[in-house]
């Protein structure tokens, strides 16, 4: 290892030659992370995929409305309750309308998830040298190498084609699989590294994704109705939202370099692998672990609320300041998500006997926003995310935290096969934006010079 002294003499010299003043971004017209200075994002790109909707522009300002989000043009309002009134599993549904750019018929529909269900099983070389061979102690990570192992497995020796059909059938293939190899990694990690039975019980084809991960899960194979409903909902609403998310547009980025779709979709896993991202779910968590933990009686709205102030003041929590699972880059008025998931985890609620829980996450929508707001008093309206609740939700369906992240993984996959499918067809020139110098050229100076 290299000593400690040695590695902080020279981080210093790199924070000093990395450091940029940040009025030389606003004085060069930079757009950070790609935003606007009204916080909206830049326009980089063009889809038919998904749409974010939170706001409208009037006469050159940004007005909040409502919270919407559409997969190729429909709301995933009215997805989800076609699916609840057929009493149906819709993520197979939605994956299908996300590639394929319309909704499928009922035979399309079950071709679609046959093809699906004849991917979910993995063989045994791939099982034994991707996951069980080398445990992670990080499941993102752990996916992410995985999906690269599984170039050298690829079926058709031609793992560098990059035409539509050879991606389609790639791209179900590893849609198919996410869920085992998800399931998988987590068991692997629990056995080697938490000492856990090693608990590897083959998927079923004919069940659904959310199905088939309660089933690879579990100790006993077992789960209610209600609960692969509620997860099935998880999915259908992590499964896309708009190219400009980072992930799918690290996908837009990567494949526009046309490297193969293995690299690809490794580079959006590890993308959604961030706190600021995909794991926003278990920062939330872990704040309502503190909330219980240290207040005598968090059924209490005024002990909650005090604390949320003391949270936004950053007298708690990580001291940041931030209330987790409130708040969103697009979202102010309302998150669709958040909205829909809230809904189904009443309902678990209820079943589980835990509605004295869902009340605290509720309270936190209701009293949050004004907190956050009287502390920044030209913020726009603050909404709940669907980080909120999809954490509960999860917790309440028995799943480990190590593996909330990876759900989304599993859900999103269908995405980042269908961005990447839209940059290949599209064929723009790699992606490349400008970054300024800000140095002027310098004269090399000898070794025996510098002193």
């Amino acid at each position: 290892m290299i000593e400690k002294e040695w590695l902080a003499k020279y981080a210093a010299k790199i924070r000093a030659a990395d450091r940029i003043d940040p009025a030389l971004y606003r004085k060069y017209g930079v757009k950070r992370g790609l935003r606007n200075d009204d916080g909206s994002g830049v326009l980089v790109g063009l889809t038919t995929i998904g749409n974010v909707h939170g706001y409208v522009m009037s006469e050159g300002e940004k007005q909040a409305v409502p919270g919407e989000l559409y997969y190729r043009g429909i709301n995933v309002k009215d997805i989800v309750r076609a699916d609840r009134r057929e009493h149906r599993f819709g993520y197979e549904e939605v994956s299908y309308l996300l590639l394929f750019g319309e909704l499928p018929t009922a035979r399309e529909l079950v071709d679609f998830k046959t093809k699906l269900g004849s991917y979910r099983r993995l063989s045994d070389g791939f099982k034994e040298n991707a996951i069980l061979r080398h445990p992670p102690s990080d499941l993102m990570n752990g996916i992410a190498r995985s999906i690269l192992f599984a170039y050298a497995y690829d079926e058709t020796n031609e793992p560098e084609d990059m035409t539509i059909e050879k991606t389609l059938e790639t791209s179900i293939n590893l849609m198919g699989a996410m869920p085992t190899i998800a399931a998988y990694t987590y068991q692997a990690k629990a056995h080697y590294h938490m000492d856990g039975p090693l608990l590897i019980r083959n998927p079923d084809p004919k069940r659904s994704t959310a199905e088939n991960l309660l089933l690879l899960l579990r100790e006993d194979g077992k789960y209610s109705r209600l609960e692969a409903e509620t997860l099935d909902l998880a999915l259908i609403l992590h499964a896309e939202h708009g190219g400009g998310n980072n992930s799918s547009f690290v996908t837009h980025v990567v494949s526009s370099a046309h490297t193969d779709i293995y690299s690809s979709l490794a580079a959006s896993i590890l993308s959604l692998k961030g706190y600021r991202h995909g794991g926003a779910n278990l920062r939330t968590m872990r704040q309502m672990d503190e909330i219980k933990r240290v207040l005598k009686n968090w059924r209490d709205e005024k002990q909650v609320v005090a604390y949320l102030e003391k949270i936004a003041d950053k007298k708690a929590g990580d001291k940041t300041g931030l209330i987790y699972g409130l708040g969103h880059a697009v979202y102010t008025i309302s998150d669709p998500r958040a909205q829909m998931l809230k809904a189904k985890a009443r309902e678990l609620a209820k079943a589980k006997d835990r509605l004295d829980e869902m009340r605290l996450f509720e309270l936190i929508e209701e009293k949050g926003p004004d907190i956050i707001k009287a502390r920044h008093p030209r913020a726009e309206d603050v909404c709940a995310n669907v980080d909120l609740y999809s954490g509960f939700v999860y917790d309440m369906l028995g799943i480990p935290r190590d593996l909330y992240t990876p759900l989304f993984a599993v859900a999103r996959c269908v995405s980042w096969c269908a961005h990447r499918m839209e940059e290949l067809i599209n064929a723009g020139p790699i992606i490349r934006p400008a970054y300024k110098p800000l140095f002027r050229p310098r004269p090399y100076v000898s070794l025996k010079e510098r002193r």
